[in-house]
C-alpha cells in the first residue's frame, strides 16, 4: 500500500481490534501488498486488512475457515475472542486471526505433499460456491488484452501472455482427471510450520481445478510425493500460473512492491516454465521484451 493508506491500515486494525476488548500495546506489519498483514501483541492476534473493494474477497475467505476449521483441516483458525465475521472500518475491511509462532525447520517434500492431501480431503468435504481456476485466467486476459489496463505492456509480450494463458488452460482442462475445491495457492509463503503442524493461510484463493493447480504452486519435490499426481499436468499449470502472476504485474494499477523487477522476472518464469513442458517454439510471433522467442503451447 502507499504509505498514507498503509499508516490508515494499521490504525484500522488496531482500533478494531481494541474496540472488541482485545489488548493492543503494538503493531508489527507482516506482510504489505493490496492487502496488508498486521500482528498485534500482546494479545497475539493476526488481522488481515483489505480496502473495502475487496470486502467480498475478505467476507468468502472468512466463511471459508469456518466450513474448514468444522471439518479440521490443517488451516490457521479465526481469532476465537470475537465473532467471526469482517469488520468494516474506515473503508478498510478487517477479520481476525489466531496467531501461530513459526517453528521448526523448512517443511520436508514428504510432509508438505502429507498436509496437502490432507487439505485437499478437508475441501472434499465442504460445500462452497467457488471459482473455477479458469475465471481467474480470465481476469488475468482481461488485464493483458486491454491496452488501458496494461499499458506498459509491449506487443510481442501482449501476444505471448495472452496465447500462453488461452493455450494452457485449454490443454489443462482437456488433460485434467476431474476438479475439486483446492486452497489455490498453496505457496510455502502461505503454509506456515507451527507447534499444532503445519497450516495454510491466506484461504480466499479457494477455488476449483485439479490438484496440480495446487502442486504447482509447491515446490517441485512436492508432486512427487502426492499419490495419483499427473507430473506432466504440474509442469503445465506452474506454467500457467506464472503467466497470471507476470499478467498481474503488468496492471497499470499494481501496487505489489518491487513491481519492474518482477515484470521481468515473470517473463522469464513463464519463457522457463513452458520450455521445461517442452512445447512447440515452431509457432513463435516474435520477440519478447525478455530477448526470448514467443512461444505458443502446442496442441
Amino acid at each position: 500500500m502507499e504509505p498514507r493508506d498503509l499508516r490508515r491500515a494499521v490504525e484500522a486494525g488496531r482500533a478494531t481490534a481494541a474496540e472488541l476488548g482485545l489488548q493492543v500495546d503494538d503493531v508489527i506489519v507482516v506482510h504489505d501488498s493490496d492487502r496488508v498483514v498486521l500482528r498485534l501483541v500482546p494479545c497475539e492476534v493476526l488481522a488481515r486488512v483489505a480496502p473495502s473493494e475487496q470486502l467480498a474477497d475478505s467476507e468468502f475467505e472468512v466463511e471459508v475457515a469456518r466450513r474448514l476449521t468444522d471439518v479440521d483441516a490443517p488451516v490457521a483458525e479465526l481469532e476465537p475472542r470475537v465473532d467471526p465475521r469482517v469488520y468494516v472500518r474506515d473503508a478498510f475491511a478487517i477479520s481476525l486471526w489466531s496467531y501461530y509462532e513459526p517453528v521448526g525447520p523448512e517443511i520436508a517434500p514428504a510432509d508438505y505433499a502429507d498436509v496437502l492431501m490432507r487439505h485437499h480431503a478437508a475441501l472434499h468435504q465442504i460445500d462452497l460456491d467457488a471459482p473455477h481456476f479458469t475465471d481467474r485466467v480470465a481476469g488475468a486476459l482481461r488485464e493483458v488484452n486491454d491496452r488501458e489496463r496494461s499499458p506498459e505492456l509491449s506487443d510481442a509480450d501482449r501476444e505471448f501472455l495472452s496465447t500462453t494463458l488461452s493455450g494452457l488452460t485449454a490443454a489443462i482442462s482437456i488433460g485434467s482427471g476431474g476438479d475439486q475445491l483446492l486452497h489455490g495457492e498453496p505457496h510455502p509463503g502461505n503454509l506456515l510450520n507451527t507447534r499444532r503442524g503445519p497450516l495454510f493461510v491466506d484461504l480466499a484463493t479457494c477455488c476449483r481445478g485439479p490438484v496440480e493447480f495446487d502442486l504447482a504452486h509447491a515446490p517441485e519435490d512436492v508432486g512427487r510425493h502426492y499419490a495419483g499426481a499427473d507430473h506432466d499436468l504440474i509442469h503445465q499449470c506452474r506454467a500457467l500460473g506464472w503467466a497470471i502472476f507476470s499478467a498481474w504485474r503488468w496492471r497499470r494499477d499494481d501496487h505489489m512492491p518491487d513491481r519492474a523487477h518482477r515484470r521481468v522476472e515473470g517473463l522469464k518464469r513463464v519463457h522457463a516454465a513452458l520450455d521445461r513442458c517442452g512445447l512447440d517454439r515452431t509457432r513463435d510471433r516474435g520477440r519478447s521484451r525478455t530477448g526470448e522467442r514467443g512461444v505458443r503451447p502446442s496442441g
